[in-house]
């Protein structure tokens, strides 16, 4: 039975169950079921913060998990990436008061607070810069104004909050995050990972794209498929109109209207998007 690990707050949280929900896997009703057990797929889910999750899963006390790769940087266990699910990105930045810091070389001997400890001083050692790193446990934006650092490292989404409290971004991403999938680090995959790992991937590609249908001259088929490739192939079969075909096509989601808008100038007719719920590549 393959157990999993889940984060149990948070909008890491809910996006991981709703993508589970999405790959068939049911998901707990009451939040406070630390435990849930889905016989039907042979998986055993274990809630836990988010945090500890890298630690479970680099010890073998659990075979995988989902967490953030800015917590699974920060916690250096013994584990590794398997799958990047698209979700719950956000970059890792620097930020001082105005005038602080202009490149990294101004790092030299400052004091960061941060509450990604280990990965501000990974970042430094990489680059031979040696800081003072003010560890704290939540929000850091009032260290500066406290006196307890001389500027922060921490997760950015929009940079609003930093802003409110009188800093700017500086300097280079740290990291950019997202939602992982994570195994043991150098382990085999443990047994039922495959079929996970292929639902999961099968949501981000139906997340990723729509299905797309539309009728078009012959003449101007090979146009067409141009503008609408689909991941192998598209789907061209002749109609009953002589003189016409219908295409079949995934397209990547961001894309569809511009492409719809293209393909009516080439004459096609009839165009319809709908969702992709599920698939396998």
């Amino acid at each position: 039975m393959l157990k999993i690990a889940v984060p149990n707050k948070g909008s890491l949280s809910e996006e991981a169950a709703l993508m589970l929900v999405e790959a068939g896997y049911p998901q707990r009703r009451n939040p406070r079921e630390l435990v849930m057990l889905d016989p039907d797929n042979d998986v055993e889910f274990f809630y836990l913060r988010p945090r500890d999750i890298a630690i479970y899963v680099g010890e073998g006390t659990l075979d995988i998990g989902i967490t953030g790769r800015d917590l699974l940087r920060d916690s250096r266990a013994a584990a590794e990436e398997a799958i990047q699910l698209g979700f719950a990105g956000a970059t890792f930045r620097f930020a001082a008061p105005p005038g602080v810091v202009q490149d990294t070389s101004d790092l030299q001997g400052k004091r960061i607070a941060t509450s990604y400890a280990a990965v501000v001083e990974d970042y430094l050692a990489a680059r031979g810069i040696r800081a003072d790193t003010v560890r704290l446990d939540g929000a850091v934006e009032s260290a500066v104004r406290l006196g307890v650092a001389d500027m922060v490292a921490d997760v950015v989404q929009t940079g609003s909050t930093l802003r409110e409290a009188g800093l700017e971004i500086v300097g280079e991403p740290v990291l950019a995050s997202e939602a992982v999938v994570i195994k043991r680090r150098g382990a085999a995959d443990p047994s039922g990972f495959d079929v996970f790992r292929r639902r999961l991937q099968g949501v981000i590609v139906a997340r990723t794209y729509v299905m797309m249908d539309y009728d078009i001259r012959a003449e101007q088929v090979e146009q067409a498929v141009e503008l609408t490739p689909g991941i192998e192939s598209p789907t061209v079969s002749p109609l009953h109109r002589e003189g016409w075909y219908a295409v079949r096509s995934m397209v990547p989601r961001d894309r569809a209207q511009r492409v719809m808008d293209e393909l009516w100038q080439l004459g096609a007719r009839g165009t319809l998007v709908t969702d992709v719920l599920a698939c396998r590549l």
